[in-house]
């Protein structure tokens, strides 16, 4: 595992993969986002794209596995989160995309799209972000569960500030 300074190239990739889902996802889908670290320009992260897809029925999302699998996408299904289904690119061992689709109005939208806002619009609290990920993943560069948790905290404490700040007109 490793973390990366900030790519430029990051949302062309984005841009270029969603072009390539669109179709698949069809009517049902809603909207595509950029979301992650690698949303965020100027920070570092591990260079894997997640997409978030919201889509009107995610029963459907299920009949696209194949098509998906077809694009090089392996299905996972809710992978810890119910109501969800998530799916990996992969390039041997290294992970090129996330795709996390849900229904419309999940929690979860909305979460990962105040986080992603938030550290666009707070340097300061990017810059904490940065740090704290470069310092876990010196520790755990063989355990990214073990790197994963180490940022639970930082993310509620800084998800709760993001949603506060979004619902108060984002000053």
């Amino acid at each position: 595992m490793i973390v990366l300074p900030y790519d430029p190239d990051w949302p062309h990739s984005y841009l270029t993969e969603a072009d390539k889902l669109t179709p698949i996802l069809g009517a049902n889908l809603i909207s595509l986002h950029h979301i992650g670290s690698t949303s965020v320009p100027g920070l570092a992260a591990k260079p894997t794209i997640d997409i978030l897809a919201s889509v009107k029925d995610l029963e459907q999302i299920d009949a696209l596995n194949p098509q998906l699998e077809e694009l090089g996408y392996q299905a996972r299904g809710e992978n810890g989160i119910a109501g969800r289904r998530y799916f990996n690119k992969k390039d041997g061992d290294d992970h090129l995309f996330h795709l996390h689709v849900y229904q419309e109005a999940h929690p979860a939208i909305e979460d990962h799209l105040a986080f992603r806002d938030y550290l666009r619009s707070h340097p300061e609290c990017c810059g904490e972000y940065e740090a704290l990920k470069r310092g876990l993943v010196e520790i755990y560069k063989f355990e990214p569960f073990r790197y994963t948790d180490g940022k639970a905290d930082f993310i509620q404490k800084t998800l709760a500030v993001a949603k506060a700040w979004k619902n108060h007109g984002s000053d």
